[in-house]
């Protein structure tokens, strides 16, 4: 795809997405580009500074994704932290309860060990790792 800034005869400036530069060329010749604000098909291509990726640039995406990233999981550790209890090692033995309605619906998270992991799914128990990142600070060191 690329993408073209155009300009209409009455210098209303907008964006136009094509398959190809020869894509743009046909629907041109053709009148089938208009301007969305005058509706006027005297449009053509405005002058573009291309677009370059800089070491820079790229950086600073990278910097901003991280961020975002990090953001994102915090809050989910936040809405964990205020939906969810932490069970610690109990977790095998109150996913049991939960599933087996011996104790109220909730949710939980904590810590377990692999063979206890394979039994609660052998008994059909969904429960499912949760990554270190998700974790709620304060109870990182409680599951480890």
């Amino acid at each position: 795809m690329i993408r073209y800034n155009l300009i209409c005869q009455s210098d209303h400036e907008f964006e136009g997405w094509f398959s190809s530069s020869a894509d743009y060329d046909a629907q041109a010749a053709s009148g089938l580009l208009c301007c969305p604000i005058c509706s006027t098909s005297k449009v053509e291509k405005a002058i573009m500074a291309p677009s370059v990726k800089t070491a820079r640039k790229a950086e600073a995406q990278a910097v901003d994704a991280a961020k975002a990233m990090a953001a994102m999981a915090a809050k989910i550790r936040e809405g964990i932290s205020k939906t969810c209890e932490n069970v610690g090692s109990n977790f095998a033995e109150e996913a049991r309860a939960i599933h087996y309605g011996e104790k109220p619906e909730r949710g939980i998270y904590g810590s377990v060990t692999p063979p206890e992991t394979q039994a609660l799914k052998e008994e059909g128990i969904a429960a499912h790792p949760l990554p270190d990142v998700f974790v709620p600070g304060a109870d990182k060191k409680k599951l480890n």
